[in-house]
């Protein structure tokens, strides 16, 4: 009897513990996961429109410099981005030197300063890879729709909205979702930047900045509550199945294949 009781009492722990997840920290999550995707993609896109601007002079030396940050490991520059940004760090040090602040700014010990620097890194790390891909696109679109609309007046606003954004898209729709998805298990940012904090009160095992997976990681190795750490897995996988299916089958790159 007593095996049965202890199995019964943690099992209503691990489900009173489940339930320790506030709202606000699943909906702020999934906030974060669109807002790296949807930075990552559209500042890739816009370095790749100034990069194929014509007339811009040492383009491919501008293009080198953006891509060396591929070159480099991704958890070297987290590590040094996390130096770079610390309390005691250059970035605070030039800021205080130069009279700017009074003391140093928490970009990774407050909660709101520390998702603002993650997204900021996160654009450094992943803009790259999304200006190459966006690049390949814009150098192989037809000029003829585009020559067309200049001698009707459009302006390029115009022409980027109506014309290279949509095929764009279309192409980069299944790159997309990926990234998504990605940031969903975006471990290394968070990992290697802050670690998941600063650490909150409110939360279970998990700090203001933790995702799905990083909490998963703390549930196993550091809190050993496997039940629970269980239910997280399966959950990271629903949403990532549901999410892709569902956006994948809905875009127009997925029906024009059909269709075809």
């Amino acid at each position: 009897m007593r095996l049965e009781e202890r199995a019964e009492a943690r099992l209503r722990t691990t489900l009173f513990t489940a339930t320790r997840l506030p709202a606000a920290f699943a909906l702020g999550a999934l906030a974060f996961f669109f807002a790296e995707a949807a930075t990552t993609f559209f500042f890739g896109i816009v370095l790749a429109l100034l990069l194929n601007t014509k007339g811009l002079k040492f383009k491919k030396v501008w293009s080198t410099l953006f891509v060396i940050t591929i070159a480099v490991p991704q958890f070297v520059s987290l590590l040094l981005m996390r130096n770079f940004l610390n309390d005691h760090g250059p970035l605070n040090g030039l800021l205080q030197t130069l009279h700017l602040t009074n003391g140093p700014i928490p970009f990774l010990t407050d909660p709101l300063w520390a998702k603002f620097s993650i997204i900021f890194v996160n654009m450094w790390i992943g803009i790259p890879f999304t200006m190459l891909v966006a690049t390949g696109i814009i150098m192989n679109l037809p000029t003829e729709q585009i020559e067309a609309a200049e001698i009707d007046g459009a302006s390029k606003f115009q022409i980027f909205k109506s014309i290279t954004f949509p095929q764009i898209l279309l192409i980069m729709a299944p790159s997309l979702i990926q990234q998504f998805i990605g940031n969903i298990n975006n471990f290394n940012v968070i990992y290697f930047l802050t670690g998941g904090g600063p650490t909150n009160s409110e939360y279970y095992q998990a700090g203001s900045t933790d995702l799905l997976v990083t909490w998963l990681y703390k549930l196993t190795v550091s809190a050993k509550d496997y039940n629970l750490a269980s239910v997280i897995g399966i959950l990271i996988f629903a949403i990532s199945a549901t999410f892709s299916l569902l956006a994948y089958t809905r875009s127009s790159s997925f029906k024009e294949g059909a269709a075809k």
